[in-house]
């Protein structure tokens, strides 16, 4: 039986203010990528978001951000990588503290937003990031797409990497994600449903355009910050259930 890690993003409210649909998405996935403060995530909601991913047997990710409260993690920084690596060895640190108390630990860590971006073609970034988790915990994988710099640097610092394609998502032709205002940027549920059956089933996802295009895929995403994105997420479990793929967390 085939199988595929399904990761949302979670635990990304703030305080009063609320984001998501944890407690209703969490049941049909396999990971969550943590929010750890720097892009949304009080401690609050941080102990609780890891305290319901053990309830359901999901493993945890921190997913460290920019510091961009404002803007959600989504925009563009100039950052030395001396400060990054100070960055993400904080925000890792954080979670594992709540993932101990709660008698877990982590499994991966993931960069939000611009920051994914930036450590996919950015060289010393993406060594800063590997070297911070590497520094942090050997056992740790970092998730990231295929072809990204930072995969790059985790591998030569002999950590695991694991793959990430989005299930819901558009691509363009050159097999990059489409920018999320363009047209196609943003699958509905039935879309992501089928690119994620195509992409766990036989590696391939049609393009904005309609070329097929290989895609390597350790783990699917899904977004968590979507109005849909329980139901979004029971579709996706079910229809890879029905196509005979297990959704199932990696593990070391």
């Amino acid at each position: 039986m085939k199988r595929i890690d399904l990761n949302c993003d979670m635990g990304e409210s703030f305080g009063a203010w609320n984001m998501g649909q944890d407690a209703r998405v969490m049941p049909w996935i396999s990971s969550a990528n943590i929010a750890c403060g720097m892009h949304a995530g009080d401690p609050a909601t941080i102990q609780r978001t890891v305290a319901l991913a053990v309830q359901h047997g999901v493993a945890i990710g921190a997913h460290v951000s920019l510091p961009d409260l404002q803007g959600f993690g989504r925009r563009t920084m100039a950052i030395s990588a001396a400060d990054l690596h100070a960055l993400v060895l904080y925000q890792i640190g954080a979670l594992a503290g709540f993932a101990r108390a709660a008698g877990t630990r982590l499994r991966h860590v993931k960069a939000h937003g611009a920051l994914y971006h930036q450590t996919a073609s950015d060289a010393a970034l993406a060594q800063a990031f590997a070297r911070a988790v590497c520094d942090f915990d050997m056992q740790l994988a970092v998730v990231a797409q295929h072809g990204s710099a930072v995969l790059d640097a985790t591998q030569a610092l002999g950590l695991r990497g694991l793959c990430e394609a989005f299930a819901d998502r558009g691509y363009g032709g050159d097999g990059k994600l489409l920018p999320r205002g363009a047209t196609g940027a943003l699958l509905d549920t039935a879309q992501a449903a089928a690119q994620a059956l195509g992409i766990a089933a036989q590696g391939v996802v049609v393009a904005h355009g309609g070329a097929r295009l290989a895609i390597v895929a350790d783990t699917l995403c899904m977004h968590g910050d979507r109005d849909d994105a329980a139901a979004l997420a029971q579709t996706l479990h079910s229809a890879l259930a029905t196509a005979n793929i297990s959704v199932q967390a990696e593990t070391p």
